[in-house]
């Protein structure tokens, strides 16, 4: 199957884990690991600010210094959902503060001050920032929020989404000598361009109901991610010590200040429900990995900037970023035939996706980690699926643990032998879903019937735990590939009950590792959905 939805970030894939041999001190899982390296990296560099795109003001005008700054705040008892934007704008010899407030998700009120003189309108500007949030705009890298009070979003810097080209297939602009042609074959050409498409990241934002005018594509802040995971642990521990719904509709209202949502005119909910905020978690993993594939993005830029006479297209850069190397199969070869058939007799019967590419994977150092477990057998080919947004993230990251404490088989990495169960995990962009197939060393496995969240790893003497499903691949149409030395075992049957487990609480079957290093991404399918 697919995790729980997210994979590096989608399904039951998603965040760093320690390595596990001989358990030193207490591991991290990758809610933990993820809220630590995020505030780790700190504060990223600001670049240029751009005037807020309704102030009435000519395109020729500018932020003044760093005078910008976007507020939210979130009230569920008063059915508060609202922003305020404050900015000092230079237009010619002209300053303005520039306001503007209203319900989140609509464009609001707006207020235009004019100035004859810079301190005049920066002094404005802190007055009004003072009385929005009780803080000092000259503290304001040590923000405090106040109940009651607007919160500071943290983006960074300039919040246009866009990545700006500076010259395409050869065309000179801004003094750059050449840009190289695209190196990718087309089919690599037009994955690269969809899985790091700002189109499909705001459109997976948009399907979260976040707020993108807030947390803008591309300025992405760590920090604000980060400040969402400890709310979420302040929602946890205040279920937990079953305090009652007031506190909840409280941490619920801070949730939401501090990772603006767009409900409309519809009153935001309270999270008093463990599986909202396991959802909610998945959501911000997504967050972290759409701002990691953002970051590949402005370091690709970044190169463009550093190489002045020939740049590679930038495309070529988005792929060399992954550090992942992606050749598109033959469909006329013999795994592309197996694959297909893999698909097509696991599938759903009214749904069933249609096969546009495959490729084979092979990240980075991912096979040197893998061959840890050469001792291990077991092999089997297995579906994983995951929201388009996290592709990018997963191709450089690989799949990561998810800590899906209401996971029906605890924090693992999920997979499944039957694609129909790993298909309602994919998140689409335009009927285009990803998945892939990786090659899973499960070694001796632990047999369930029934749903344990509480498992972290394999009982002592197995490998890997699996929830027998009332039905399975036709275990006698398998057969077996050749990878490197290994065989693996691939289903090619149809499902068909299995008499043994009639009893058990999965319609289908559900592998789980509990160690990152037992998978390998092998196969990438890009499907019509």
């Amino acid at each position: 199957m697919a995790p729980k939805r997210r994979a590096a970030s989608a399904a039951k894939a998603g965040g760093k884990k320690v390595k596990q041999e001989p358990e030193t001190p207490k591991q991290k899982d990758a809610f933990t690991s993820a809220k630590e390296a995020l505030l780790a990296a700190g504060p990223q560099v600001k670049g240029n600010r751009k005037v807020d795109e309704y102030c009435s003001l000519s395109s020729s005008s500018e932020v003044h210094e760093d005078y910008d700054c976007m507020l939210n705040q979130t009230n569920i008892g008063h059915n508060n959902n609202k922003f305020y934007v404050i900015q000092v704008v230079k237009e010619k010899n002209s300053y303005y503060t520039w306001n503007r407030w209203g319900r989140v998700g609509e464009e609001g009120q707006s207020k235009l001050n004019k100035f004859n003189d810079t301190e005049k309108a920066v002094k404005d500007f802190e007055k009004k920032f003072k009385d929005k949030t009780k803080n000092n705009w000259s503290d304001h890298s040590n923000f405090v929020s106040y109940p009651g009070k607007y919160t500071l979003i943290e983006v960074d810097g300039d919040q246009d989404a866009e990545v700006k080209v500076d010259s395409v297939d050869g065309k000179n602009v801004k003094g750059i000598t050449n840009v190289q042609a695209c190196t990718l074959d087309v089919s690599t050409k037009k994955l690269i361009e969809l899985i790091f498409s700002n189109d499909m990241f705001k459109e997976a934002m948009e399907c979260m109901n976040l707020d993108i005018k807030k947390m803008p594509l591309g300025k992405l802040s760590k920090i604000q991610i980060a400040k969402g995971f400890e709310v979420l642990e302040e929602i946890e521990a205040a279920m937990n010590q079953k305090r009652g719904k007031k506190r909840l509709e409280e941490l619920s209202s801070k949730f939401f200040t501090t990772i603006p949502h767009n409900f409309g005119r519809t009153r935001p909910p309270t999270i008093d429900d463990k599986e909202v905020v396991e959802k909610k978690k998945e959501m911000l993993m997504v967050l972290a990995d759409i701002e990691l594939a953002q970051n590949l993005k402005s370091e690709t830029e970044k190169a463009k900037e550093e190489m002045i006479e020939t740049v590679p297209h930038p495309l070529d850069q988005d792929y060399n970023s992954l550090k992942c190397s992606l050749t598109v199969m033959d469909k006329n070869s013999e795994t592309f035939k197996i694959i297909e058939k893999y698909l097509k007799v696991t599938s759903n019967d009214h749904h069933k996706p249609k096969i546009v590419n495959v490729w084979e994977v092979d990240r980075q150092t991912e096979g040197e980690r893998f061959s840890d477990n050469d001792d291990l057998e077991n092999r089997r080919l297995l579906w994983h699926g995951t929201n388009i947004a996290v592709v990018a993230a997963i191709l450089k990251s690989g799949l990561r643990i998810m800590p899906h404490s209401g996971g029906r088989v605890g924090s693992g990495i999920y997979f499944a032998s039957e694609n129909r169960k790993s298909a309602g995990y994919v998140r689409t962009s335009k009927n285009t879903g990803v998945m892939f197939l990786s090659e899973v060393a499960l070694g001796k496995e632990h047999t369930i019937t029934k749903d344990n969240s509480s498992l972290k790893k394999a009982p002592a003497g197995y490998d890997s735990v699996v929830a027998r499903g009332s039905v399975e691949p036709d275990p006698s149409k398998d057969i077996s590939i050749t990878l490197e030395g290994k065989e693996i075992a691939v289903p090619q049957g149809k499902p068909i009950e299995q008499p043994q487990f009639s009893g058990s609480y999965f319609s289908n079957s559900e592998y789980l590792i509990y160690k990152e290093s037992q998978c390998r991404l092998r196969y990438l399918l890009e499907l019509n959905m």
